[in-house]
């Protein structure tokens, strides 16, 4: 059994979970998510509290016990709370614009960069360098916002690049001068 598995997963209220035919449902104020779950686990809710449980008889992998506990904790603070990423664009001429539902961005390239936003998330732009990624499912955003990231990393040497609000850059030195020979 595993230790984070065993834990329950304290219910707020207004959060309905169930098992219906391989899914789990998680209902609450920001909307509705499914996942699949595999044969073997099971949710039990009592005293405010959600217990997953491992059924010793179905042959698994042991992670899978602690793995969906995480997945069910996620769903329900996506439901609840949300989940929010932030990207800050850092580089003379970089830009950022929403254009429908596609996330414009000026990179410095030869070629025009959009992306596509997918469904169920809210992508905003601050000043035309700050991107917030908001969403109810915490893989979705964490995709999206390394697809953005992706787009130009940030270098070592001057830093120019996407990266997150409080990611640090280790930059590197640069080409040293060249010293005079006497």
């Amino acid at each position: 059994m595993s230790r984070l598995g065993k834990s329950p997963i304290p219910m707020p209220d207004k959060v309905e979970v169930k098992i219906v035919d391989g899914q789990i449902h998680v209902k609450g104020a920001k909307g509705t998510l499914t996942a699949p779950v595999i044969a073997g686990i099971s949710v039990k809710v009592e005293d405010g509290k959600l217990s997953v449980m491992k059924d010793e008889s179905v042959e698994m992998p042991r992670a899978s016990h602690g793995l969906y506990r995480a997945l069910i904790n996620n769903m329900i603070i996506g439901v609840t709370k949300g989940f929010e990423k932030r990207l800050s664009l850092v580089g003379v001429g970089y830009r950022a614009a929403l254009q429908g539902q596609k996330l414009d961005l000026q990179l410095g390239f030869s070629h025009p960069t959009h992306l596509p936003i997918p469904t169920g998330l809210n992508v905003t732009v601050d000043k035309s360098v700050l991107i917030v990624i908001q969403g109810i499912d915490k893989h979705l955003v964490g995709q999206f916002a390394a697809a953005v990231r992706a787009m130009k990393p940030p270098e070592p040497y001057k830093g120019k690049g996407i990266r997150y609000e409080k990611e640090f850059v280790r930059k590197k030195a640069g080409k040293a001068a060249k010293g005079k020979s006497a």
